[in-house]
């Protein structure tokens, strides 16, 4: 094995604590492949498609106490030069092996040094060898403004991990990050950039937010993603359960329900793509969410005056509130509305994509009951 593979076997491994699935983010799928860093990211449609996602070095300065790569880690150390990560993406590229590149690292000097040599790479595939496709770089913590305007304006995608949704609760995590300057203010600085120039990272910034690594309750997390969506135009937050890794200083911590991270992407759509608002949202005492029970459920449960509610007469807004209705049957009721044609069975409900076992006790058709909910 030559040292270039041996590195990227450490570093490709080290890549999968960063999150760029879009539907199933409780799996990273390196283990499917056999060669190291290529990594198959869900998306939508429910199709995958093969990333190349590699840190660039596990060097690290920072010392947070969830990661492995921590500044007191006793571990085996690499980096990769810009010419080796390049050199390796397009021979996976032009094998046809995968289709975009997820590019991330740690921090062994400064976030200047690592952010530049991210940069380098991102540069050497557009300007040198005309790659155009997908790219998403990490903006690391702290990283300069006008290495973040050349990320913005190299890649698809920008990303920098948040992790806590306080500043307190990143106190407890890092005592090497500033929560309000080395990661708000970029958030900020990446907004501004992308608002000034359309071509600039066209799949917009997101984050990713470690859950039960702290304290912080599934309230606090919604309401920091909430804010972000209306603040910084995020377009995606991503929930990533908190794993104990060994040799690191929370390796005995408890590592949260494995329902919790799914609860909170199903609350984290309902917000970001279906327009509920955070008030809707039901949390218990403590401020977190049910585990048995999707969000969506439990809020209807909770506004059980609106039920149940009459499909032929709803608002689109409405129908987005009725448990086993999504966006796609939403819009079809409505045309099929505008058609002429009122809905009269739940069969012709199924058709259109309706989850009727979901839906039939939270709507009428008609004027008629379908069942009976006790609420």
């Amino acid at each position: 094995m030559t040292n270039l593979s041996k590195k990227l076997e450490i570093l490709g491994e080290s890549a999968k604590f960063d999150r760029c699935n879009y539907i199933n983010t409780n799996t990273d799928n390196f283990l499917a492949n056999k060669l190291p860093g290529i990594y198959h990211a869900s998306i939508r449609d429910g199709c995958t498609v093969p990333l190349f996602k590699v840190l660039m070095t596990n060097k690290c300065s920072n010392d947070c106490r969830y990661c492995v790569n921590h500044n007191r880690h006793n571990f085996n150390r690499v980096e990769f030069s810009p010419e080796d990560v390049t050199s390796i993406f397009l021979e996976y590229y032009h094998n046809q092996l995968v289709e975009g590149l997820f590019l991330s690292s740690g921090i062994p000097r400064d976030p200047e040094y690592s952010m530049e040599n991210m940069v380098e790479v991102a540069h050497k595939l557009r300007m040198k060898h005309g790659y155009q496709g997908y790219i998403h770089l990490k903006i690391l913590p702290g990283s300069p403004y006008d290495l973040i305007k050349r990320a913005v304006s190299l890649a698809d995608r920008v990303s920098i991990n948040l992790e806590s949704a306080t500043s307190e609760g990143m106190e407890n995590l890092s005592t090497t990050k500033n929560y309000d300057t080395d990661i708000i203010r970029r958030m900020k600085w990446i907004k501004k950039l992308l608002s000034g120039n359309k071509q600039f990272s066209p799949s917009g910034q997101t984050t990713q937010f470690l859950v039960g690594a702290g304290d912080e309750t599934d309230l606090q997390i919604l309401e920091k993603a909430d804010w972000l969506y209306k603040k910084m135009d995020l377009k995606r937050s991503y929930f990533s359960p908190f794993e104990a890794v060994k040799d690191t200083p929370l390796e005995s911590h408890a590592e949260p329900h494995p329902k919790r991270s799914p609860r909170l992407y199903q609350a984290d759509h309902l917000l970001n793509s279906y327009g509920f608002d955070l008030k809707e949202l039901v949390f218990d005492d403590d401020g977190n969410l049910n585990l048995d029970r999707d969000p969506k459920y439990i809020a209807a449960l909770e506004h059980e005056e609106k039920y149940p509610m009459e499909i032929n007469e709803a608002s689109f807004k409405d129908l987005l509130r009725v448990p086993g209705i999504g966006k796609i049957s939403a819009k079809r009721i409505i045309q099929s509305r505008k058609a002429g044609k009122n809905i009269l069975k739940l069969e012709e409900l199924k058709k259109i994509g309706v989850v009727i076992k979901r839906a039939e006790p939270f709507i009428k058709l008609n004027k008629n009951y379908q069942s009976t909910l006790e609420f």
